[in-house]
């Protein structure tokens, strides 16, 4: 029999037992400070250019076609052209929509564009909606004789409006200049169509300019 007088001895804790307690604080406060850096960097702002208005493919950019805007973005803050990154002689390579931010594969040298601008008078009328950035089609139709002309054919698959003078004094109405963006490949032909008389019209593709 045990003695009354013996004392009760509580079972000492295993040091294991200590580790996991303390490596399971360890890893609650990593997770804390993960997540407060996560949401640290999601509120920091970096200062990007946005387009002040539609640049078409071949413009010439300068800091006036710009505006700086504070924009939070993370991991992909090279994605887009910083106040420091743009060069005196940058182009546009694509169009630029009014307000976007600025990818900074959207900007190269002159030296290697591929496209050129013309200056086209559409036979038929042009709608309204197409403006600055509207992709169009050229259409012409070779002259066969005076006041008759030949089946329409594309001339110009994939062109970009820079700007349109309507002169609406015209009879019928609805008569413009277009100043388009067009590849290099295409210039040939459509300045030899606009020396030989060929009616050329300009039309947006499927779905602008409704």
């Amino acid at each position: 029999m045990t003695a009354a007088s013996d004392p009760v001895r509580t079972p000492r804790r295993a040091f294991w037992g200590d580790a996991r307690f303390f490596l399971g604080v360890l890893l609650v406060a990593a997770s804390v400070v993960g997540v407060w850096l996560v949401v640290s960097a999601a509120r920091q702002t970096v200062p990007v250019y946005a387009a002040a208005h539609t640049i078409v493919p071949g413009e010439a950019i300068a800091a006036g076609d710009l505006k700086v805007v504070e924009v939070a973005l993370g991991p992909v803050t090279g994605t887009y052209l910083a106040p420091d990154d743009l060069d005196e002689a940058a182009v546009a390579t694509r169009t630029i929509e009014a307000g976007e931010l600025v990818p900074a594969a959207s900007v190269g040298d002159p030296d290697s564009a591929r496209t050129t601008s013309v200056v086209v008078r559409s036979a038929v009328d042009v709608p309204a909606s197409v403006d600055a950035g509207t992709v169009v089609e050229v259409w012409s139709a070779p002259l066969v004789e005076q006041g008759a002309y030949d089946e329409p054919r594309i001339l110009v698959a994939d062109a970009t409006v820079v700007a349109v003078t309507r002169d609406d004094s015209m009879i019928g109405g609805g008569a413009a200049a277009l100043e388009l963006v067009i590849p290099r490949a295409d210039v040939s032909a459509t300045l030899a169509a606009m020396a030989d008389g060929s009616a050329l019209s300009v039309v947006p593709t499927t779905g602008a300019g409704s």
